[in-house]
């Protein structure tokens, strides 16, 4: 069974991306209310986005197709070109979204973090904004959750020592939030809570909350009106958008507090693999939706594991040399983890 072509009833564990609208979200999205978001404006989207932005503590917001989309605006509006980007290491806006980076005209500088976050020593020795030889730094980036080191998350007391060492040099911070809500709700606190320390932020909706389409960036005014000419040059303006935008509503009202229940499933899923080989993933408990399993050294063993596991009806990805992703949603039941730790247990111990 090829991982493209996934049999109808596979646990499907790839990805919070592979959620499926929800019988409300449609029925929102066929009665939503219609403009032209490039000339007078969608009723819809801009409900979307005021709505986004109150719950953040942000003055606006833009909505837009996807995350990578909104931190490409966001260093876009942000940055004074030629300028550094300051990302953690691993962080999916330096590695993953490597294309759009080539569209900024700025430099994208890795530093070394701790548990996803820039390690300040690291920040505070890259930040420099004076006219020299080498590029001034024009924005710093966060990510929260992690995505490449399991979902971990930062709270708002290391994100006030990132911000507060950025706003010193003058320089904004942009927090990529694909999976903020999964933070917020993990830690117990508001999305305003886990904005404060930033000055802008993207949020996808359409990850763990279930909307098909959409992230919202949110930031001050002026820096959303820079942002929405730079999306329409990007060829983002999206004209009838509230057919999608009155899912990302229904998913902000009725599908942040359900996050906690694949958390728990996450947990469950990470100590039934330990019990299975207590190799396989670390003694820290997952803190959100990402189970990080360590099948081998290689990335070869990775792939043999992947392979043999979609045979088997469970579809996971591979992260690094030797590493799977396991990624808990809506669509993962307590039935689902059951019938992935058995198919582990066989693949581990066959008859």
């Amino acid at each position: 069974m090829s991982s493209l072509h996934p049999l109808p009833d596979a646990i499907d564990l790839r990805s919070d991306t592979v959620t499926r609208p929800t019988p409300q979200m449609l029925e929102a999205m066929a009665r939503a209310p219609l403009g032209d978001d490039g000339l007078d404006g969608d009723p819809t989207v801009r409900a979307l986005e005021e709505t986004a932005a109150q719950r953040f503590g942000k003055a606006a917001g833009l909505f837009v197709v996807s995350g990578t989309m909104g931190n490409l605006v966001a260093v876009l509006a942000h940055g004074r070109m030629p300028g550094e980007v300051l990302a953690e290491a691993g962080s999916h806006l330096l590695n993953a979204e490597r294309a759009a980076a080539g569209l900024t005209g700025m430099h994208y500088r890795s530093l070394a973090g701790n548990g996803g976050l820039i390690a300040l020593p690291a920040l505070e020795a890259a930040l420099d904004t004076a006219i020299s030889a080498r590029c001034p730094s024009a924005v710093v980036a966060v990510e929260n959750t992690h995505n490449a080191r399991g979902g971990t998350v930062a709270g708002p007391q290391a994100l006030a020592a990132v911000h507060a060492l950025a706003c010193r040099h003058g320089v904004p911070v942009h927090t990529d939030g694909a999976r903020l809500f999964n933070a917020a709700v993990a830690l117990g606190l508001s999305c305003r809570e886990m904005a404060a320390h930033t000055d802008s932020v993207t949020v996808c909706l359409s990850k763990g909350l279930s909307a098909p389409v959409g992230s919202v960036l949110m930031g001050p005014a002026d820096f959303i009106a820079r942002a929405r000419t730079i999306r329409r040059m990007l060829g983002g303006t999206l004209r009838q958008a509230g057919v999608i935008a009155a899912a990302g509503l229904v998913a902000l009202e009725h599908m942040v507090e359900r996050l906690a229940d694949d958390h728990a499933r996450a947990c469950r899923l990470h100590q039934g693999l330990r019990a299975i080989h207590p190799a396989w993933c670390a003694a820290e408990l997952p803190q959100t939706n990402i189970v990080q399993v360590r099948v081998g050294t290689s990335a070869a063993e990775a792939r043999l594991w992947q392979a043999r596991l979609a045979q088997a009806g469970v579809l996971v990805r591979t992260g690094s040399a030797g590493l799977l992703r396991l990624v808990t949603h809506r669509h993962i039941d307590d039935a689902a983890v059951d019938s992935t730790l058995q198919a582990f247990a066989r693949l581990q111990h066959p008859i």
